[in-house]
């Protein structure tokens, strides 16, 4: 089937025969007007693959744009351990830090411009958010809706609000619909999943369909590798369902990826979808008609518990466990990021109990936690606001013991199966912003802190400071990863048990096999990782060689250990 006809038959799903050839009419001239690109790629991933995920202006220098600042640092330090930059929404927003667009095709004039964008790219992937669920209510877009101008009527959804909206899936402890009055006078109730700033896009408007599909390809036109569809599971709506991960909403990821594969079959999609595992790898779809990546959501949340209970056997039974649907899929693997530690990954693997422990050991440490209303009207926890460095340490740790427990936190996710993700404040190990919580109102803002430049760079250049500590051991160690075949995202995987105070994961391909171990716990461990013919082992990260049977792990430690006969 051609890819033109693949994407007609989806559209047909969606919105029916007689509504989807309209659809495929509109669709259609946007690909023909599009200068397709040919594959480059042998694959989609590599072990060489990593990503930075940053806003626009998290480093901040006078005299200078952010996203230039954000360049001279990527340049100067982390092109030996990171292949690609995530800038989050970098468009003009009104409200949660870029996440309510109010132009899609403008950088935001406080951040810079497209050619700081462009000139990122000459040396990075770079990775955009399509935030398609959404649209400030200050966009011109949705004063055109009020206006009920032609082309622009049916951008929102207008819900009576006596309809029962019980069942649908609430993030948020907000209302869902939000009245605003229209320029002919009338009040209307409009879907805001997110906020009452965030005005939910009508996909049964095939005018929103081609504004958004527009809006894609000219991402794809600056420079975007990879795709990020924010808040997807939420796009299509149906009343007297759940409104989540319906099939209309698989279709449209599946007519997103028709369209890339027509155009431009390099560019990659990303589906963040903040919801238990077996909801969140739907998106892989059949191995190849949807996302490449997903969100490893389970990730955080379950690696936090293990560190704080100082016990795998939970996350071991749960990595066990993790599988793909095909050679062309992999995992997005993180800690933190500019949301919080989303929980509602964790269900179905902990009890509410057990979620409730690490809500209040989040509080203990300095953090918040965010919640989501239930059909019932209760509310309960959704995510961990807290950075992941404060998360993981207690109050009374120094900076060595904070630097090496989060350390090893950060070895684990990199010998996962798929792609490290990295958020900036971890990479520089920022603490808690509780003065930019006060100053905002909002939980999120304590692992979003705006940084000046030259404190960072003096930070970082000075030995013993925890910024020196965790900046210089991270990039050490995304450095020697991306070398070791074995730790390609399609490398073979395995869970092995030595000890309940260690994370232990076998990663190998080709002739190298790479035993990584990472101490979870405060106290030392001894093992014996022993074999046939085995005498000495190599560790990646330090070069020092160890007898098998006799490895004394202390506390936080991690080993890369290569041998040909693991």
């Amino acid at each position: 089937m051609s890819t033109d006809e693949t994407i007609a038959e989806i559209l047909k799903r969606i919105y029916g025969p007689v509504q989807g050839n309209e659809a495929f009419e509109r669709v259609k001239p946007l690909l023909d007007d599009f200068p397709a690109q040919k594959s480059r790629k042998d694959g989609f991933f590599s072990n060489s693959d990593a990503v930075l995920i940053t806003y626009g202006d998290s480093l901040n220098q006078s005299g200078e744009s952010s996203l230039n600042t954000l360049g001279n640092f990527a340049r100067t330090y982390l092109k030996n351990a990171f292949s690609a930059v995530h800038i989050l929404p970098f468009c003009p927003y009104s409200s949660d830090d870029g996440f309510s667009v109010m132009d899609f095709h403008a950088v935001n004039p406080d951040l810079g411009g497209w050619e700081d964008v462009n000139h990122l790219s000459r040396d990075f992937e770079l990775m955009f958010d399509l935030v398609l669920n959404h649209i400030s209510s200050q966009s011109d877009w949705f004063k055109r809706y009020l206006n009920q101008e032609p082309g622009f009527d049916a951008l929102a959804l207008e819900v009576d609000p006596e309809q029962d909206l019980s069942m649908v899936t609430r993030p948020r402890t907000t209302p869902l619909l939000t009245p605003f009055t229209r320029t002919d006078g009338e009040t209307v109730h409009v879907w805001t999943t997110f906020s009452a700033d965030q005005i939910d896009l009508n996909y049964t408007s095939l005018d929103v369909l081609e504004k958004m599909i527009d809006v894609l390809l000219f991402y794809v036109r600056q420079g975007a590798l990879l795709i990020r569809l924010d808040a997807i599971a939420y796009l299509w709506k149906e009343i007297g369902t759940n409104c989540i991960h319906l099939p209309q909403t698989h279709d449209m990821v599946k007519l997103f990826r028709a369209v890339l594969d027509a155009v431009a079959p390099d560019v990659m999609i990303i589906t963040e979808t903040n919801v238990p595992h077996p909801e969140n790898i739907s998106y892989f779809g059949n191995g190849r008609d949807e996302a490449q990546m997903v969100y490893n959501f389970t990730l955080p949340p379950l690696l936090l518990y293990t560190f704080v209970k100082q016990d795998a056997t939970v996350f071991s039974q749960w990595a066990r466990g993790l599988s793909l649907s095909s050679a062309a899929t992999t995992f997005f693997n993180f800690t933190a990021s500019h949301d919080g530690i989303g929980v509602r990954p964790l269900e179905g693997i902990l009890p509410d109990t057990e979620i409730d422990f690490l809500a209040d050991h989040v509080r203990k440490n300095g953090g918040d936690v965010s919640c989501k209303r239930n059909p019932d009207g209760s509310d309960t926890p959704y995510e961990l606001n807290i950075t992941y460095v404060d998360a993981l340490s207690g109050p009374e740790d120094n900076d060595i013991t904070r630097a090496a427990r989060f350390l090893a936190s950060q070895a684990i996710q990199l010998v996962m199966p798929g792609v490290p993700g990295i958020y900036i404040h971890s990479l520089l190990g920022s603490r808690n912003w509780n003065e930019g919580v006060a100053q905002t109102g909002r939980a999120r803002t304590i692992n979003r802190r705006p940084l000046q430049y030259p404190e960072v760079l003096a930070e970082i250049e000075v030995p013993g400071s925890l910024r020196y500590r965790i900046f210089h051991a991270y990039l050490n160690m995304l450095s020697i990863r991306r070398r070791q075949p074995a730790f390609h995202p399609g490398a073979s995987f395995e869970v092995v048990d030595i000890a309940s105070g260690c994370v232990t994961i076998k990663r190998a391909a080709g002739d190298q096999v790479v035993l990584a171990i990472t101490s979870v716990c405060d106290k030392e461990l001894t093992m014996d990782v022993s074999g046939p013919g085995r005498s000495c082992t190599t560790d990646l990260l330090t070069g020092a060689s160890f007898d098998p049977g006799k490895i004394r792990l202390p506390p936080f430690a991690t080993l890369w250990l290569a041998d040909h006969r693991f």
